[in-house]
């Protein structure tokens, strides 16, 4: 049995487990439990889909209207003609060719998102699995490819995530910080649970979101009436 702290049990003893807390009660308790460093705030949503059926699986973007209130690192995969662009709306590397051979001899990755412009994605091919296995690789489907790449990193510093269910139904999504108030972490949690309710893929049945816990990074879970 994992041993847990003091801090964790005194949290702990804060919560019924057998009860489902309106959001605002929960966030109090979320908040309660201080730690000495900024912890993130999660939700995790379990879904009533069948993760096996391609038709039902759930995968989105959403805008968080407070951020996460974690700086990613931006990596913008442009041409020439675009690096001014990118480089205005905030993308922290930029470069075409000469960083993809960068990438493919070293291996190193030094940023937390990529984006590129259509043009250019046919380049990237030679770093395309050094990408993929970590989950970098840009695509249609998470909004990170596209010509306006300045819109594209302006919502992404501005707080736009991908969510996706995982292979047990399941999405799990930070939403924001514990030094965040309580009506920001309320607004970009409702914010989340629409984007998810919106991506209700059309073939799943019954119940649809079946569960919703929140917690800190290291706090216990609570379960929230979704």
């Amino acid at each position: 049995m994992k041993k847990r702290s003091k801090r964790y049990n005194e949290a702990l003893k804060q919560i019924d487990k057998s009860k489902k807390y309106p959001l605002e009660e929960a966030l109090k308790l979320v908040l309660a439990d201080k730690t000495k460093f900024d912890q993130s705030v999660e939700v995790h949503l379990r879904l009533g889909i069948d993760p096996k059926k391609g038709e039902q699986l759930v995968r989105g973007q959403v805008v968080l209207p407070h951020g996460t209130g974690k700086e990613v690192k931006i990596m913008a995969f442009v041409g020439p003609e675009k690096e001014a662009e990118a480089k205005g709306a905030g993308a922290d590397i930029i470069g075409g060719e000469s960083e993809i051979q960068k990438i493919k001899e070293t291996g190193k990755i030094d940023f937390d998102i990529a984006v590129a412009t259509p043009d250019i994605m046919k380049k990237i091919g030679p770093i395309a699995k050094i990408l993929g296995q970590k989950g970098l690789m840009p695509n249609p489907k998470t909004g990170t490819i596209g010509p306006n790449v300045a819109a594209i990193i302006k919502e992404l510093k501005a707080g736009k995530v991908g969510f996706k269910n995982d292979d047990s139904a399941n999405i799990h999504q930070l939403v924001g910080k514990a030094s965040f108030n309580e009506d920001n972490l309320k607004e970009n949690i409702n914010v989340f649970i629409a984007a998810v309710q919106k991506a209700k893929p059309a073939k799943a049945k019954g119940t649809y979101i079946k569960g919703m816990t929140i917690c800190t990074s290291m706090g216990p879970g609570i379960k929230v009436i979704a």
